[in-house]
């Protein structure tokens, strides 16, 4: 078995030594057998892991409101509908473009269900923009996000959801990209998610809760796991020296030769390969 500081090495040339560097500036590792900055990666990537998965329901949950108020005023036919495309941003220079966005899925689709997927989070994050404040969150944004404060004047409301759903795109981007979240306020934007889940639907909020380990990985341990070297087991290596039997014309006398073969044959496989 390799020793810590070999397991170390191996991790730092596979991911390369400037991505670890990120990690090991962040936990102070100067030794080579410092675990530190493997143990802060290794977390980082089960966080990530753990928070697609809320993050996930977020998102689908806020669409479907967007969708639904939306559909309230242009019908649910809204995706070809020239005044709400009209009412969409198109600005120039390399941003998002809300209308272009729009106007490319509805030429592919023919229904909103189609389209409603393909267009991308940051077109529903925009929709929260103060443009359409008058328009269709005066009188739609308690309809869809019913559990939303109704003390709080619908202006402030609006501009809270912007910036939670933009908090939570940019979450979901560093995660889709593989990149370090450790820095961020994570058990807050979990708890942002939740609440966002929450103003649409309690029950489904407290579903999504019991579907997650986010919160677990949260409140967990960043320890080091170095692994072990896989080993075939004795039913693999029976499988694999049978498959070596019958390709050999099934030879008697060449059963034990059969099993060390299929045991070096594995251990430089793993089942997936076949």
């Amino acid at each position: 078995m390799p020793n810590t500081e070999e397991t170390l090495k191996a991790i730092k040339a596979a991911l390369t030594v400037p991505r670890i560097g990120t990690y090991e500036a962040a936990t102070g590792t100067t030794r080579s057998d410092d675990p530190s900055a493997i143990a802060l990666y290794a977390w980082n990537a089960a966080i990530s892991a753990a928070l697609l998965a809320p993050l996930h329901i977020c998102e689908v949950v806020v669409r479907n409101a967007v969708s639904e108020a939306i559909e309230s005023l242009y019908g649910p036919l809204w995706p070809w509908s020239q005044g709400f495309q009209r009412s969409l941003p198109n600005p120039h220079g390399p941003v998002y473009k809300p209308q272009r966005d729009l106007l490319n899925q509805s030429r592919k689709f023919t229904t909103a269900g189609k389209i409603i997927p393909e267009l991308k989070f940051v077109f529903w994050q925009q929709m929260f923009d103060s443009r359409h404040e008058a328009r269709l969150w005066s009188t739609q944004l308690h309809r869809v996000l019913p559990h939303l404060d109704r003390t709080k004047p619908i202006g402030i409301l609006r501009q809270e959801l912007h910036d939670r759903l933009e908090a939570i795109r940019q979450l979901r981007n560093r995660i889709a990209h593989h990149e370090p979240i450790f820095k961020r306020n994570l058990a807050d934007e979990f708890q942002s998610t939740v609440q966002l889940v929450h103003y649409r639907s309690p029950i489904v909020a407290s579903w999504m809760l019991s579907n997650q380990h986010a919160s677990a990985v949260l409140n967990g341990t960043r320890s080091f796991l170095g692994g072990s070297l896989w080993t075939p087991s004795h039913d693999e290596i029976a499988c694999q020296a049978y498959r070596f039997w019958l390709a050999d014309g099934r030879p008697q006398e060449l059963a034990e030769a059969h099993w060390v073969r299929a045991k070096e044959f594995l251990r430089g496989h793993r089942w997936w390969d076949f």
